[in-house]
């Protein structure tokens, strides 16, 4: 028994499991309390008598908490609960015990507190260390997600599917989240405390972290490496020495623990992907619900003019002058909160990007953009408002550029382009849902025409198309012919790639064309890297006539030249006679050979069940020194890898199978 100045010895019970259970978190493993703000949550300690009269509770976060920056709360029992602030109802006493209800408000800054306890004018006594996050589920809290089932898939959910590819050939893959593995919360916790804004001033910096406005633009500058020595180091050169290949992540666990473990160096290497699937790890582990967006054909706009330049020479070669650039894919993140700082109708699914592209308030951020605002044009509005919409609805601008001459020649332009077939992983399913008309409307509509302008008029670019291009040279023609490659045949590394362009005459009178045509392997940024094949044709097309012209390029021709993205660019340059060129392109990603898998027997929980992976060589020589890497959340402890078994038997040389895998 304890009385009035007595002192207390505390030995406190966290009801982990019951707590656990209330507030969402129990797929943590952990054995410190995990809570979520604005809700109670019941801890049970040697108590005292009368604890009504004699308990002030403290609770702490951060480096001198104080009140002032809400880092610091002092409170007694009360017999309700606290709407507004900290507070503590007695739910049961007896002469050895008391347990107690605490419920924090819920704007509480989140992180890890300490909470304390003092008995009268004895000091106050430690009852041990919890942590806080924010609360979907909370309808006081700005992440609050009414739906229960995107709560679900956007906060708890460990897997998830990522779209890659290009416009015309969307593939997809798995990813490993696991934001409540092992360390991940501790790991997670550290980024918040090594970030710039905590560096220069950490009082102010924990302060803020009741925010998720100001939390999610602090993280998409700390999952980068670029300014301050974050996560994961990008590498975007084809050449990934010292590191690892970015298509060779399969989760986000190994990175963040590869990070912790190295005293917070940064990881090797990353790519957009890798950026957005960590940023939705750490995101989803503090309670933000998070999400990764695929676009495809993804401008990036370096001069802020909401339009992007691509040149090229006379043999249809892509040139890479110029600081802008549109990549096949791109992947982004989406976190739902509300923007007080905007207002309600610009609340919901927040643009973040983690991908080193542009600074942003002088360091690599970007974010958080309201989609709503990006739909409408509202290009003003924090944050990065406008190299998002031009992301996702910039106009191309295809240029001849004469090496020689300097002089650049507009080929023709385009504004539907950009921004295709925008995708995110559907809630409960291993689909893919469009939200393209989330981020524009209908492309090439009156409604899309007016917002772009109406973006343009707010950067204060109404009446400026190209100042360094001379005069003559804005005015865009109408082409005699048209064109486009098809593909003929199936997509995949191994096989002779076969294309068909298709040229046609537009006009009454025949027309004889020039053609120039290169196939180069290309990052999925859509810089290149080797040069495949080149050919040119001359053709004459007759009044209103197609035709076709088959193309193929055999596997020993790209074999040794494709990058580990997969992507070749074939383009033409066509040149008219008496008329103006036409420039025909199109970005190929190839699918590299299917793994089948195959459970052998009956999965039990907590037994070990066996697996059978397979694998056929497509390509008519051997291929040595294969390993298969496996992660699976919840079920294996770490990455597994797996050495190549080639089968004996020369009438399946070109098969093998790894002889097994068993987890628990």
């Amino acid at each position: 028994m304890i009385g009035p100045g007595a002192e207390m010895v505390a030995c406190t019970d966290w009801h982990l499991k019951e707590n656990a259970r209330e507030h969402h978190t129990s797929k943590f493993s952990s054995e410190e309390l995990i809570v979520r703000r604005g809700q109670a949550f019941t801890i049970t300690f040697n108590g005292a008598e009368r604890p009504e009269q004699n308990l002030i509770f403290i609770a702490e976060t951060g480096p001198k908490p104080s009140k002032a920056t809400k880092t610091l709360a002092t409170f007694d029992i009360s017999s309700t609960a606290s709407k507004e602030g900290w507070g503590a109802v007695v739910q049961s006493s007896s002469a050895s015990s008391v347990s107690i209800s605490i419920s924090s408000p819920h704007n509480a800054v989140i992180g890890r507190y300490r909470l304390s306890v003092q008995s009268g004018s004895s000091s106050p006594q430690s009852l041990g260390t919890f942590v806080l996050l924010f609360n979907p589920w909370a309808s006081g809290d700005d992440v609050f997600m009414p739906n229960a089932a995107e709560c679900e898939e956007y906060v708890l959910e460990e897997f998830g599917i990522i779209f890659a590819g290009n416009k015309n050939h969307i593939s997809s893959f798995g990813w490993n989240f696991g934001q409540f593995q092992g360390d991940i919360l501790n790991i997670c916790l550290a980024i918040m405390d090594r970030s710039l804004y905590y560096r220069q001033d950490p009082i102010t910096d924990v302060s803020h972290r009741h925010n998720p406005r100001y939390l999610g633009r602090v993280l998409s500058a700390m999952v980068n490496a670029n300014d301050d020595q974050g996560v994961v180091l990008g590498n975007w050169s084809g050449k990934y020495e010292g590191g690892k290949n970015p298509t060779s992540w399969t989760g986000s666990g190994e990175i963040l623990q590869s990070w912790k473990k190295s005293g917070f160096k940064p990881v090797k290497y990353g790519q957009c992907w890798v950026f957005a699937a960590v940023l939705t790890t750490v995101l989803r582990c503090l309670g933000i619900p998070t999400r990764t967006i695929t676009n495809f054909s993804s401008a990036h706009d370096a001069d802020g003019n909401l339009r992007v330049d691509e040149f090229y020479d006379a043999e249809g070669n892509h040139l890479e002058r110029g600081a802008d650039s549109v990549w096949n894919f791109h992947v982004w993140n989406e976190s739902w909160f509300t923007r007080n700082d905007l207002g309600p109708s610009y609340s919901g699914w927040q643009v973040l990007d983690a991908t080193p592209q542009e600074e942003s308030g002088g360091i690599y951020q970007c974010g958080p953009a309201s989609r709503h605002a990006i739909k409408e044009g509202e290009v003003e509005l924090d944050y990065d408002g406008p190299f998002v919409f031009a992301e996702v609805n910039a106009d191309c601008m295809y240029w001849n550029y004469d090496s020689a001459t300097g002089k650049k020649t507009l080929i023709f332009s385009k504004a539907t382009e950009i921004g295709a077939s925008i995708s995110t992983k559907a809630v409960g399913r291993d689909a893919r849902v469009d939200v393209t008309r989330d981020y524009k409307y209908e492309e090439g509509s009156a409604k899309e025409r007016e917002i772009f302008k109406k973006a343009r008029k707010k950067l204060g670019l109404e009446d400026k198309f190209d100042p360094t291009a001379p005069k003559q040279e804005e005015v865009e023609q109408k082409p005699d012919i048209s064109g486009k490659f098809k593909v003929a045949g199936s997509l995949e590394v191994g096989k002779d790639l076969n294309l068909l362009l298709v040229l046609e005459n537009l006009q009454s009178d025949a027309k004889t064309v020039n053609v120039n045509m290169t196939a180069w392997s290309t990052l999925y940024t859509r810089r290149r890297v080797n040069q495949i094949w080149k050919d040119s044709l001359s053709v004459t097309l007759a009044p209103k006539e197609e035709k076709q012209f088959p193309i193929k390029i055999k596997y020993p021709e790209y074999q040794q030249q494709l990058t580990t993205d997969k992507t070749i660019q074939v383009t033409a340059l066509c040149h008219v006679k008496d008329g103006i060129q036409v420039l025909v392109k199109r970005n190929i990603t190839l699918d590299n050979p299917a793994i089948d898998i195959q459970v052998l027997g009956e999965a039990k929980v907590n037994k070990e069940v066996v697996v059978e992976v397979a694998f056929t060589n497509p390509i008519n020589e051997e291929v040595k020194d294969c390993v298969l890497q496996v992660e699976g959340s919840d079920l294996l402890q770490g990455i597994l890898e797996l050495r190549w078994v080639p089968e004996p038997s020369p009438a399946i040389r070109h098969t093998g199978m790894w002889a097994w895998m068993s987890w628990n």
